[in-house]
């Protein structure tokens, strides 16, 4: 009897803080990491204050999990899709294309979480920016491993500098999203895909490879 009150007790915790996060990333999404607190998630979701700060204990530790809880989001809605797409030029485009339907479909209502909350803690030392900086890291090694294997393939020339590839590749979908969120428009989306096509082609062993119609 003990063992299911324990049980019922550890799975009521684990539903409290889905919902905690999953307000959470909402939130941090539109307002930023600084707008979140455990009285006002409490609030939202009709929970007592004290049973949202067990399940963190501080404002950092909520603001960490929430990135944490924002990365698996973002790979679920980015990189999972594309994990059948065979390697070279066809992976490191499907990469680009899945950003922007991930974008475009406000995953996070703010549009893109990690574009929002990097601006809000670039410059502000501390474990928040750390955890930002590795996912940061950790995208942008997805696209130069697709890129290297593009390259290895021989889909991109050899000569194709991946760093400054996967950054200009990276800075027109941040473009994109921003631009899309401050106007209320899709047209930054379909401005981006053409120059993504662009930047891909320009580095390709063979510009009219099919891949990149």
């Amino acid at each position: 009897m003990a063992g299911s009150t324990t049980d019922g007790r550890v799975l009521r915790g684990e539903e409290t803080r889905r919902a905690v996060l999953h307000r959470a990333v909402g939130i941090a999404s539109v307002e930023g990491l600084d707008a979140l607190s455990i009285g006002r998630l409490a609030t939202d979701l009709g929970l007592s204050k004290s049973g949202v700060f067990a399940g963190f204990g501080s404002k950092e530790e909520l603001q960490l999990a929430t990135v944490r809880a924002a990365r698996r989001i973002f790979a679920d809605a980015v990189v999972a899709p594309v994990a059948d797409a065979p390697p070279g030029l066809a992976r490191a485009r499907a990469l680009c294309a899945s950003w922007l339907a991930y974008s475009r479909a406000r995953v996070f209502p703010g549009g893109c979480f990690f574009y929002g909350v990097s601006a809000e803690f670039d410059a502000r030392p501390g474990a928040v920016r750390d955890a930002l900086a590795d996912c940061a890291r950790e995208w942008r090694e997805v696209i130069v491993d697709a890129l290297a294997q593009a390259r290895a393939t021989g889909g991109l020339r050899p000569d194709t500098d991946l760093g400054d590839l996967a950054f200009a590749l990276i800075a027109v979908l941040e473009t994109a999203n921003s631009q899309a969120v401050l106007f209320e428009e899709d047209i930054p989306y379909q401005r981006a895909g053409r120059l993504l096509l662009r930047l891909l082609r320009a580095e390709a062993t063979d510009p009219a490879d099919p891949v990149l119609a």
